[in-house]
């Protein structure tokens, strides 16, 4: 369920304040982000490297923003292959969690980058956060955002699946997933179920970025072609196809795509063990249900994006 930061109101300090900025009228479009983005805040003498090799500290110039359960994961490892790409390895939660920490803190917890290259961080819920647009683009309206989306009903799924396994005596998914089964009533409050109506969420974006900023990876797609999903990340970054298929062999175990062995390693980079977890059973007749409860809502996504990602 979404829920407001108590922080928001106390601005993050330092360069985070909030401010009355108003979203954009106009967009970058597809301009690479090394022309696009503003020139990055300078940092403290403390905080730059002795060498400009090692490069500079530099807040993000795109964002992995969601959804949890997408396939988040797995476009953050195959795009820090990329030698222009520089990535934060864990989520630091800060336009939902640690926004009072303030740009000075967010800053240092990212690589170092050259000009070159671009920064960037991913926190899946970011995308359910309804002040993490706002946040963003104060910080920079020139933000590229990717949003990796999935059938709303596997995500659920994949969703209670992973909380089942450090949870073993929740209720079971049907319990959860409705308030009434027998009148079809579906409890929206339940985050597994509320992070996958994507249209709802989408209209806090667009309030603050123009569509032209924000990018859809296809979770499916992401499985069956890798290389071509992520050629149309690079382009959207602005960056050479430097990813592709050669990159990506299939690992029948898991059912997922994995990198092919880097020359310097001795084996090939797969996701971890949750990656590829078998889900639950679920009864057909409840998979139908959510089908038929997610069915506007995935049109209306549809519609809005201009993609048709063939939930249905």
């Amino acid at each position: 369920m979404l829920t407001r930061d108590p922080s928001q109101d106390r601005g993050a300090g330092g360069n985070a304040r909030e401010s009355n900025l108003q979203p954009p009228r106009g967009s970058c479009g597809r301009i690479p982000l090394r022309t696009c983005a503003p020139p990055a805040p300078r940092l403290p003498a403390s905080n730059h490297s002795g060498s400009p090799k090692l490069g500079t500290k530099r807040l993000p110039q795109a964002l992995i923003v969601g959804v949890k359960k997408g396939g988040t994961r797995a476009v953050l490892e195959f795009i820090r292959v990329h030698p222009d790409v520089r990535a934060l390895g864990t989520e630091p939660h800060f336009f939902d969690r640690n926004y009072g920490r303030g740009l000075d803190w967010y800053r240092s917890l990212m690589p170092r980058t050259l000009e070159t290259q671009i920064t960037l961080e991913k926190t899946p819920s970011y995308f359910v956060t309804q002040e993490a647009p706002r946040r963003i683009f104060n910080m920079s309206r020139d933000t590229k955002l990717i949003v990796v989306v999935r059938n709303p009903v596997t995500r659920a799924i994949s969703d209670y699946t992973q909380t089942l396994s450090k949870k073993p005596d929740i209720p079971t998914f049907e319990g959860l997933s409705f308030r009434n089964r027998s009148l079809g009533l579906v409890d929206v409050s339940w985050n597994a179920i509320r992070i996958g109506m994507y249209a709802l969420h989408l209209e806090s974006w667009l309030r603050y970025f123009p569509l032209a900023q924000i990018h859809f990876v296809s979770g499916e797609r992401l499985i069956t072609d890798p290389a071509g999903e992520m050629g149309r990340v690079q382009d959207f970054l602005g960056i050479k196809r430097f990813i592709t298929d050669k990159h990506f062999y299939f690992n029948k175990t898991k059912g997922f795509p994995c990198l092919k062995k880097p020359e310097s390693s001795v084996s090939p980079r797969c996701l971890g063990k949750s990656k590829g977890r078998t889900h639950v059973q679920i009864d057909p007749e409840v998979i139908d249900q959510l089908r038929e409860f997610y069915r506007p809502y995935n049109i209306k996504f549809y519609e809005t994006v201009g993609q048709d990602f063939r939930w249905e």
